[in-house]
């Protein structure tokens, strides 16, 4: 027990550490530009679903999303492009095909998402070729790298176990996973945060570069910031906002753990957002860029109610568009893909306008 409280709090010394260093600095100023995704965990088949109740949840979605898409738009007059990171293990054609329809329409990309256990280099490395194939060739999903012609993809690891990064081992297997993803066209990983759970890496609230070390799980527990005007080896980790709550206290003394994630028991909030935007996620030497990357699992029944009989999602873009006029920053929705291209935009201190660098270098 105190094994896993101490693997659940390791990233406290550092999010400490960058909040002061952060206050130094004078970065707490407001931002000029915030970028806003939404990574869902998009799993119809969850705990262990039928195929009619998986198709259910789908359709929900195809009904229900494209009315809150196009009744928010951000700065720049855009709707949010929803990101589906859709499990490998639970692929069906004919969901796929419906799933893309929605994205075809402009509401939504796909990318990837991935449950194992007890799992080979080999096995890993087919797996995740075959399905991006499926993906691309099936249903026109996915994106190419525009300089290579290489179909890519953003990945989220099932248990947040990335990198074999469970101390039991369990939910991964494979020590050279952050390798693999880049060889196989990984353009970002996007599971963290995932505290409370003893996945979490040390460093939080960053955008930065993993290096694998075969040999040993959890390469991704750190590594060196982007940068404006610098290239890094590395699989690019984009973090979500991480931090400690103390308005909301366990006992009436200790804070709660504000992870960033959208459940039916903890709903958007205005405070909630601007905690997001607070935790301050950048690329260095850009700290007016702020990316706000949230997560949660849609297709879950107590979530969609949330979502939207609750009014969650109006909750959640309303909070944004008020606290974008209360502090002056311009709000930019983007999906997975498009906030990764405009990190490598920014890396490369490019000057363009905003469209250019959704589109940088993965289309």
């Amino acid at each position: 027990m105190i094994s896993k409280i101490a693997n659940s709090l390791n990233w406290l010394p550092f999010y400490f550490k960058r909040v002061m260093d952060r206050k130094l600095s004078g970065e707490l100023a407001n931002p000029v530009h915030v970028y806003f995704c939404i990574c869902d965990h998009f799993e119809p088949y969850w705990n262990h679903a039928d195929s009619k109740t998986a198709k259910k949840r789908i359709q929900r979605w195809i009904a229900e999303y494209p009315r809150i898409s196009e009744k928010y738009l951000d700065s720049d007059g855009r709707s949010l492009k929803y990101s589906f990171f859709y499990p490998q293990e639970e692929y069906r054609e004919d969901d796929l095909t419906e799933i893309s329809k929605l994205c075809h329409s402009g509401f939504g990309e796909v990318e990837i998402h991935l449950h194992h256990d007890n799992d080979t280099s080999e096995n890993l490395r087919r797996t995740l070729l075959d399905y991006k194939g499926r993906l691309y060739e099936k249903h026109g999903l996915l994106s190419k790298n525009k300089y290579t012609g290489e179909i890519s993809y953003g990945f989220i690891h099932g248990n947040w176990a990335l990198d074999n990064s469970r101390p039991d081992g369990r939910w991964c297997g494979v020590n050279d996973e952050i390798s693999i993803l880049q060889a196989t066209g990984c353009y970002a990983d996007l599971t963290m945060p995932s505290a409370p759970n003893d996945t979490q890496t040390r460093k939080v609230n960053s955008i930065y570069y993993a290096v694998d070390d075969p040999g040993k799980p959890k390469s991704h527990d750190w590594g060196l910031d982007a940068k404006v005007g610098e290239s890094r080896e590395g699989l690019l980790m984009i973090q979500g906002p991480l931090c400690l709550n103390w308005s909301s206290r366990k006992f009436g003394i200790l804070p709660r753990i504000e992870n960033s994630g959208l459940y039916g028991s903890n709903p958007p909030s205005k405070e909630r957002v601007s905690s997001w935007l607070r935790a301050g996620v950048s690329v260095s030497g850009a700290p007016e860029h702020v990316f706000v990357k949230i997560y949660t699992h849609g297709t879950q029944e107590e979530v969609m109610k949330m979502l939207f009989n609750k009014n969650g999602f109006d909750v959640l873009f309303e909070s944004f568009q008020r606290l974008s006029h209360e502090n002056n920053f311009s709000l930019h929705y983007v999906s997975a893909r498009e906030m990764t291209n405009t990190i490598v935009a920014l890396e490369a201190a490019e000057k363009c306008d905003f469209k250019s660098m959704y589109d940088y270098k993965y289309i």
